[in-house]
Formats: C-alpha cells, structure tokens, sequence
C-alpha cells in the first residue's frame, strides 16, 4: 500500500494529528467504524473516469465521501495508482491500489491496512453510488453485533460493495489475493458473515438506492435527472 495523494505519504494517524495509541474517540472499541470508497475501477462502460463526474455541485467522489462521513470516519478512498483525484478533505486518507485490475479485494486490502489502529471495522463502497443512504450505513453497523462481516442480500445478489468488515478480515483477504480468488463471495465462506436481507433495510432505505451503482452513461444520466427531480 502507498500512501498519496491529500497525505504525501505520511502516516494517516500522524498526518491528521493523532496517534496509533488513542487515534480516535472510542477506536479501542471493536464495533468503531471507518469507511472505504473504491475509486480504482477502469470504468470501461461509462467511457470516462466515474471520481470526476459531475453530480449537481459535486463530482460523485465527493459526494460519497460526503454522505459516507455523516456516519464513519476515518474515511480511506482507494485510487489506482497514478490516478487523479477531485479534491477531497483534507481528514480523507488517500492510499493507492498495489496493482491495477484485481477488483475490489486489492482495494479492501489497501483501505484496510490504512485504517489499521483507526477503526474496528469499515463500511465498504465504490465511488458510483450517489443515492448512498447513511441510514442504511448505520442499520449495518448495529447489525454486524460479534460477526465479521455483515453484507445485504437483496433478492438473489450480495453487495460486497455495500458491507462492512472487520479487521480481521484483512489476512485472509491478502491470502485469497495471493491465491488469485478475487471474488469477494469467498470471504463470505471464511469468515462469519450476517447476512442482511431486504426486509431488515426497508425502514431506513425503501427504495434500495444505495445499491444503485453506475456503470453506463444511460445510468449516469438516469441518476442526474433523478436528482433533479428532487429539487
């Protein structure tokens, strides 16, 4: 993992005025909880990097990273290496993927180690949700209790990009990395996972709007005049 980016490399506690002894009020405490944006992807359908879209005065970068911090902190946003970012605040950790094209295991990997003395645990995303619901960010914490991960199932589909997980999740991440299972499903048959149906997020997100990434210009377009319609 390199650090970049807002951080030039230093240590994120040192660089945001903490230490690894007491980095954060109540960090000791397993069930803390920090965030990860993956924002590494080639984004090959959407024809253009997804960070810098513009989404009413914010790219979707920000406005993840934004909607995300109302719940978690430390945030870690998880670049490819080289990659340019919008800018961001300046308490987001930056780090940078170790390899391009390993999926969202590498950048779980990378956020985790940076958020090692930091936070228990992370709530995991990609960049392109900008209908994230911090209600549903904290109906996962308290739903995680003693296990290791906790990811919804809404009809036949998992959302690793929308789950949280322990620390210790993060060697057995390296290993299926160094073994070349990338699919985060296997982490679900490794470690104690809750996993959380739709019907336990209906209150908090009835429209499952977190879960609706983008990955096409239609998608992107569809997304900006929803938010429009809302204004």
């Amino acid at each position: 993992m390199a650090l970049n980016g807002n951080l030039n490399d230093r240590d994120p506690g040192e660089a945001m005025g903490l230490t690894r002894a007491a980095p954060y009020p109540h960090a000791e405490r397993e069930d803390y909880t920090g965030g990860i944006v993956l924002c590494g992807g080639q984004s090959r359908r959407m024809g253009r990097p997804k960070a810098w879209l513009p989404f009413g005065a914010e790219t979707l970068l920000q406005r993840v990273v934004r909607l995300l911090g109302e719940v978690v902190r430390p945030i870690v946003v998880v670049a490819a290496p080289d990659q340019e970012l919008p800018p961001l605040p300046g308490d987001v950790l930056v780090v940078r993927d170790a390899e391009k094209g390993r999926g969202p295991l590498q950048g779980l990997a990378a956020g985790l180690t940076a958020l090692q003395g930091l936070a228990g645990a992370a709530y995991l995303s990609g960049c392109d949700t900008p209908f994230l619901q911090p209600a549903l960010v904290k109906r996962l914490i308290d739903l995680l209790a003693d296990k290791d991960i906790c990811v919804p199932k809404v009809g036949e589909y998992h959302h690793p990009l929308a789950a949280i997980y322990r620390m210790k999740a993060l060697p057995v991440v390296e290993r299926l990395l160094r073994e070349d299972r990338l699919r985060p499903v296997f982490l679900f048959e490794e470690l104690a996972t809750r996993v959380v149906t739709a019907a336990e997020l209906a209150d908090v997100d009835p429209e499952m709007r977190t879960f609706g990434n983008l990955n096409t210009p239609a998608d992107y377009e569809d997304a900006v005049a929803r938010l429009a319609a809302t204004r």
